[in-house]
């Protein structure tokens, strides 16, 4: 008979092995290393080279405020997520065929699992932080992709100006 502490030996170290990733329901993602990752809207940035924060007010009436950002090519910015409302909401960063797609996914999937630093997740009365550099001239997105969120409306823009 095997000895009794030996399953310990081989599930903590797979406990270990697994990813990092949250699911989207009602618990706050953890901080942790940030893992910096070119997209066709920027790179996650350092909180110390922000020089701005926007707060972005999420409400149960499927709003964002505001929901459109002017952003300057290379500027680090803070998104503050603030949750006024009852339920879980986010934000993710994207660009708008990326956001639609991940919208659908999520309908499809509404425990998906995932934690990205241009994504975060806000329970009911807390606030997330997003710290992004826009490396990148154009017109992109923010949305709220929980179930039924983004088609309500819950979306805004961003432009980012390309530099003088």
């Amino acid at each position: 008979m095997p000895h009794p502490n030996r399953r310990h030996l081989i599930t903590i170290p797979l406990a270990l092995a697994l990813p990092r990733a949250f699911a989207h329901g009602e618990k706050a993602h953890m901080a942790g290393p940030v893992v910096k990752e070119q997209k066709p809207w920027g790179i996650a940035g350092d909180a110390r080279d922000a020089k701005r924060t926007v707060e972005i007010r999420m409400t149960d009436d499927m709003k964002l405020s505001p929901n459109h950002l002017q952003v300057r090519e290379g500027e680090t910015l803070r998104l503050r997520a603030v949750n006024k409302g009852r339920v879980m909401h986010e934000i993710v960063i994207g660009t708008g065929d990326e956001l639609r797609a991940h919208a659908e996914l999520m309908k499809k999937h509404p425990g998906m699992e995932h934690d990205e630093p241009y994504m975060a997740h806000v329970p009911p009365g807390r606030r997330g932080d997003i710290v992004w550099t826009f490396n990148r001239p154009g017109d992109f997105e923010f949305a709220c992709l929980i179930a039924g969120h983004f088609e309500a409306g819950m979306r805004g823009t961003i432009r980012v100006q390309p530099k003088a």
